[in-house]
């Protein structure tokens, strides 16, 4: 049993307000550095010279190690390497360490992988450093939004995930115009050594506050390593094993015990991931959200080139740039607002996931078919605002359609799953079939046509049996089974008046 202490609540500062503004300010670094690396002034291009010979000296990260294109290309997807590999680990390190420390780990990764980057002297050593900023961003993905699930108020749950995730538009477009400044006026190197020292401050408060802890974790009880190994007799004894046991044996049992150790951890990982893939309301969201992530990885990758050539846009990525930046915050906030106007439900996000994915596929659709540039700003910015709607139901739905303990694994596999099978797929396959129609127009149509796809998953999920297993409790496997009982171990999480 955990002493009082252990149960003690936090400093009055640290208070759940504070905690999601903490987690906003991490995320939106994350994604600052995902916007800066594809910025001009730290992505750069190629030295170039033109016929009668006049050169012009290259610039940025592609200038400097004369990376042609597809290297170029894998440096901004390469990140994508360690999240995808670490976050279903540091999900299932979840169930043996504290899930808050993991955090802290991670962000130290992230730190120290971003200064590598701005340290570099080759490719191979920026990408190395851009899979580990993958790594260090795994454990903040998996765990944050159970943490801001746990410590919101009852009646603003999904409006506070829908401030989290509002900023992945904002923290994207900000790195736009950040690499882009500090490139230009500084050097590249410079937006990755700022980045690190602005995020140094995070890993530290990491370890060296008291642990939050998880609802659906119990805290590690502390562990004393005596001088000599003892074993519990048959007969409820203890049998103290020889001081003069060979240093080899007991090399022996450490390693056997390590091995034990590991076999849990995989047995345990594998009993979670069968109960997700059959948890049929999970599936859906996912699959619902693969189709979703699909349309929209591909928007924004070809997006610009798609409405330079339809519309003869002079200023694509300036456009295509502020309708994604205004409709993403704006529409992510409103869809947290409107669940919990209605009540977060299960039921209500899947009515809220199908109805915004369905309109805005509705007005995107018709966008595409308008030969002027105006009528089509007006209709694709009223179906960008109605498709970011989802970004906190969908999240609700993949917290609460599961056990406590399960949370951090169900967040992991539903990033896996939407890069995996969604946005990393789609770009690559949208540029075949334009190779095969050779009319943007049409393209950008038949990848719109799959939002309906993702609309019709989701109304699936309506009708749907579905319970919010938040409050259930874990049967006992490997932890101890008091976990479902515990509460967040911040205070005011269930008081809606909770003042920063």
């Amino acid at each position: 049993m955990a002493s009082e202490s252990d149960q003690s609540p936090n400093p009055s500062w640290f208070t759940p307000k504070r905690l999601l503004m903490i987690f906003c300010i991490i995320n939106l670094l994350n994604y600052v550095d995902r916007g800066a690396i594809a910025s001009n002034g730290v992505n750069g291009s190629l030295a170039t010279c033109t016929d009668s010979g006049i050169c012009t000296g290259g610039s940025g990260i592609q200038g400097d190690f004369n990376l042609n294109n597809f290297q170029d290309g894998i440096l901004s997807s390469a990140f994508m390497v360690g999240l995808l590999i670490a976050s279903p680990i540091f999900a299932s390190l979840a169930k043996s360490h504290n899930p808050f420390r993991l955090i802290g780990v991670g962000l130290s990764v992230w730190t120290f992988a971003i200064a590598g980057c701005g340290s570099s002297f080759d490719f191979w050593s920026i990408a190395i450093c851009r899979m580990l900023v993958g790594v260090g961003e795994a454990s903040f993905i998996s765990l944050a939004a159970p943490f801001i699930d746990d410590h919101a108020p009852t009646a603003q749950k999904t409006a506070w995930l829908a401030t989290f995730y509002m900023c992945i538009p904002a923290g994207t477009a900000l790195g736009y115009v950040y690499g882009g400044f500090v490139g230009s006026q500084f050097n590249w190197r410079v937006a990755f050594w700022v980045e690190a020292i602005l995020m140094l401050p995070f890993p530290i408060l990491g370890f060296v506050i008291k642990p939050l802890q998880l609802k659906g974790f119990a805290p590690l009880e502390s562990k004393h390593t005596p001088s000599i190994e003892t074993n519990v007799s048959e007969t409820g004894g203890i049998s103290v094993i020889d001081d003069g046991m060979l240093a080899e044996d007991q090399a022996l049992l450490r390693g056997s015990k390590s091995t034990s150790k590991l076999w849990d951890q995989f047995t345990n990982f594998s009993k979670d991931m069968q109960e997700l893939l059959h948890d049929q309301v999970y599936v859906v969201n996912v699959l619902g959200y693969i189709a979703y992530n699909f349309v929209i990885g591909a928007y924004s990758y070809w997006g610009p080139k798609a409405g330079y050539n339809i519309y003869h846009m002079s200023n694509a990525d300036l456009l295509f740039g502020g309708v994604t930046i205004v409709c993403g915050i704006l529409g992510t906030l409103a869809g947290g607002l409107f669940l919990d106007k209605i009540s977060s439900t299960i039921s209500n996000a899947f009515k809220l996931l199908s109805g915004a994915t369905f309109l805005g596929a509705i007005f995107c659709f018709i966008a595409f078919l308008f030969k002027s540039l105006p009528g089509f700003i007006v209709f694709f910015s009223i179906g960008e605002l109605l498709i970011f709607v989802t970004q906190a139901p969908v999240n609700y739905v993949s917290l609460r359609c599961v056990k406590p303990s399960l949370r951090p694994l169900s967040m992991a596999i539903s990033t896996v799953s939407i890069h995996v099978f969604g946005d990393v797929p789609s770009s690559p396959l949208v540029g075949v079939l334009q190779d095969h129609i050779n009319d943007w127009r049409k393209t950008s149509l038949c990848l719109t046509s799959i939002f309906f796809l993702a609309a019709v998953i989701w109304f699936i999920g309506i009708f749907m049996k579905n319970v919010d297993l938040y409050d259930k409790e874990d049967e006992d496997r490997s932890v101890p089974s008091r976990r479902g009982k515990l509460t967040p171990l911040l205070e005011g999480s269930r008081d809606t008046s909770s003042e920063i």
